[in-house]
C-alpha cells in the first residue's frame, strides 16, 4: 500500500525546521548562514534561497552553516556541504531523514565528522503553506556534521528528542 501525501507539490521541499531544534543546535554551533531556505522559512539573517542557487554558490559565512536541504534530492547537498566546510573553514550541520540505506548516506560517510541520530521520537516540521507544525513525519531524523581542520572521524552519536526540545525551549523562553 502506498501512502499519498497531502502536501502540495510546490511545498514538498519547503518544510521549515522546528525552531526549538534550530535553537538547541545554534547554542552549540553558532549559525551564521542558512544555506537552503526561502525568505519565509530562513532561520538565519544571512540565508540562501532557491533563486540564489546555493548548489552553485559559495556559502560565505562568518560562523557555522545550517542546512535543511530539499529531501527530494539530498546527494548534491552532501557534496556541497563537504566542499564548503573545507572552503569556508566553518562547521556545516545538515538535518536529513534518518535513512542509512540510501546512496547519499554512503557519500556523506566519506567526508562527515559526525552522524548524530535523534532518538525517542520524530520531528514535526513546519508546513510551508500553513506555518503550523505538521505531525506524521514518516521517518526519524539525523544530523550530519562536518567540521573543518580535522580528518573525518565518522562518529555515530545520539541525542534524545526531548533533550533538544528542552534546550531549544529554554532559548525561546529567554528571548
Amino acid at each position: 500500500m502506498t501512502l499519498k501525501s497531502n502536501t502540495l507539490a510546490s511545498d514538498k521541499d519547503c518544510w521549515q525546521t522546528p525552531l526549538w531544534v534550530f535553537d538547541a543546535l545554534d547554542i552549540e554551533f553558532g549559525f551564521y548562514l542558512d544555506a537552503a531556505s526561502s525568505h519565509q522559512n530562513a532561520l538565519c539573517a544571512h540565508h540562501l534561497t532557491e533563486q540564489d542557487d546555493a548548489l552553485n554558490s559559495e556559502w560565505v559565512s562568518h560562523g557555522a552553516i545550517w542546512v535543511n536541504p530539499p529531501y527530494s534530492n539530498i546527494r548534491p547537498w552532501i557534496e556541497k556541504a563537504a566542499e564548503q566546510c573545507a572552503a569556508q573553514h566553518r562547521p556545516v550541520v545538515m538535518l536529513v531523514p534518518e535513512d542509512m540505506s540510501v546512496g547519499w548516506f554512503s557519500k556523506a560517510l566519506e567526508t562527515v565528522d559526525e552522524v548524530r541520530v535523534v532518538t525517542d521520537g520524530r520531528l514535526n516540521f513546519i508546513n510551508a503553506t500553513t506555518g503550523k507544525e505538521q505531525k506524521g513525519n514518516s521517518k526519524g531524523s539525523m544530523l550530519l556534521i562536518w567540521r573543518p581542520y580535522i580528518a573525518p572521524r565518522r562518529m555515530f552519536t545520539t541525542v534524545p528528542k526531548h533533550a533538544l526540545m528542552a534546550m531549544g525551549s529554554k532559548v525561546r523562553e529567554a528571548a
